[in-house]
């Protein structure tokens, strides 16, 4: 396949960073110190993306900028935006990390019984949303979610560093809490239950109320930040008999 875009140039045009910094927590910001929202302007570069030399498939295409955003490298690149909804239609979003690809869908893990997982299981249709700024790039995906099979959920979870299985075990992820303290003395609870009950070099199993959930895109749009605001959009979009896309442009 021939480049679709030149990911990285030679003069990368990066985004200004504002910084607020207060001393302490009494003292309060100089408003009249901090840069006007509406002034805020963000240049792009001529790089272009096109459908002419865009694959067929999207996740090729996917996998282009993810080496990209890898390599550059872009900080966190599979963080993203999870957008989920009520079966009413009440949106939420948070950012959650991507932990897997492929052909089959984008994969990412949670508790079961947090918002977004009691959402997905009401409602599994979800967007996913990476920004890469320091490609000029978003990639928004759209599609329905399920839960993968437990037995990959078990293969993830023994990858995570044994103080993040402890915590899957100790959160009881979105429900309200008393205080920092009552989380923290969770974890120390939960840390001495499993030295208990485990024998030294067991591993922790999995919580059955976390795991994984899988997107299986039916819409992937790929944006590229242009000059004056006129930004490449092209869209992928399964064909009616879902076997294969559908490759638009669109405007910006």
């Amino acid at each position: 396949m021939r480049l679709i875009i030149k990911l990285i140039s030679d003069h990368v045009t990066k985004p200004k960073v504002y910084k607020i910094q207060m001393s302490d927590s009494t003292r309060k910001p100089n408003v009249s110190s901090h840069p006007d929202i509406s002034t805020l302007r963000t240049d792009y570069s001529d790089n272009t993306l096109d459908t002419a030399s865009a694959p067929e498939d999207p996740i090729t295409l996917f996998k282009t900028f993810w080496d990209s955003a890898v390599q550059y490298p872009v900080h966190t690149p599979n963080a993203c935006t999870l957008t989920t909804a009520t079966p009413s239609g009440k949106p939420s979003a948070r950012i959650v990390l991507l932990r897997d690809f492929s052909a089959e869908g984008f994969t990412f893990y949670t508790n079961y019984n947090s918002r977004k997982g009691q959402e997905l299981d009401a409602n599994p249709t979800a967007s996913l949303l990476f920004f890469w700024a320091e490609l000029e790039v978003q990639v928004r995906i759209e599609g329905v979610v399920e839960r993968v099979s437990s037995k990959v959920s078990d293969a993830y979870f023994a990858t995570r560093p044994k103080e993040s299985q402890l915590g899957a075990w100790a959160s009881p992820q979105s429900d309200v809490l008393q205080s920092r303290e009552a989380l923290d003395n969770k974890m120390q609870a939960t840390t001495k239950k499993m030295e208990e009950q485990l024998s030294p070099g067991d591993p922790i199993p999995r919580p059955p109320f976390w795991g994984g959930y899988r997107l299986t895109p039916n819409e992937i749009e790929f944006w590229k930040g242009r000059p004056n605001r006129l930004h490449d959009r092209i869209v992928y979009q399964t064909n009616l008999n879902k076997q294969g896309w559908t490759l638009s442009r669109l405007a910006p």
